[in-house]
C-alpha cells in the first residue's frame, strides 16, 4: 500500500470519528454589517439551529477582521437607555430549538477592525460551541439590510 493509499485510508477511518454531534448545529440567513464606511466597528447576525437533543452553547467567536471579537447583548438600563454587554457565559442553543442573533439584541461584535467590511464581500468567522465544537462560517457583507428589530432574541423554537 503507498503511502497516499494509507492516507486518504486513515483520512476516511478519522472522518467517520467525528460525533455526528458536529453536524447538528446549522447556522442560517447571516451576516455582517457596519454602521458606515471607516467604521471601527461591526457585528454579525444570525439564526442558529440545534438538531440534537442535547443543548449546545455558543461560548466564543473569533475573526481576523477584527482585533477583539466578543459576543454581546444589548441590556435595558430604563429610562430609555440601552447598554450593549459582553456575554461571557455565551448564548444557549436549545435542544431541537433555535437561537437568534440580532440588531438591538444578541450578536457577536467585531472591534477594532482590521479592514473596511465591503458589500457582497464576505468575512471569516470561526464559532466555538461548547459540545459542537469549532464551525468556522464565511458569513456575508450585507451593509444595505434594512431588519432592525426583525428578528427576537433568544429561544425561537415556535
Amino acid at each position: 500500500m503507498s503511502f497516499t493509499t494509507k492516507l486518504v485510508a486513515a483520512l476516511a477511518v478519522t472522518t467517520f470519528a467525528i460525533p455526528a454531534f458536529a453536524d447538528s448545529i446549522m447556522i442560517k440567513d447571516a451576516y455582517v454589517r457596519t454602521a458606515m464606511k471607516g467604521a471601527k466597528s461591526g457585528a454579525a447576525f444570525m439564526q442558529i439551529m440545534n438538531h440534537s437533543d442535547t443543548d449546545d452553547r455558543l461560548v466564543s467567536a473569533a475573526s481576523e477582521v477584527a482585533k477583539k471579537v466578543e459576543l454581546h447583548t444589548h441590556m435595558d438600563m430604563g429610562e430609555g437607555v440601552m447598554k450593549m454587554m459582553h456575554v461571557e457565559e455565551g448564548f444557549v442553543i436549545p435542544a431541537g430549538g433555535m437561537h437568534g442573533l440580532s440588531r438591538g439584541g444578541d450578536h457577536v461584535m467585531f472591534m477594532g477592525l482590521t479592514k473596511d467590511m465591503i458589500q457582497g464581500e464576505s468575512v471569516e468567522v470561526t464559532l466555538t460551541f461548547e459540545q459542537a465544537g469549532n464551525m468556522v462560517v464565511q458569513i456575508p457583507v450585507d451593509l444595505e439590510r434594512q431588519d432592525h428589530g426583525a428578528m427576537k432574541h433568544g429561544n425561537m423554537d415556535h
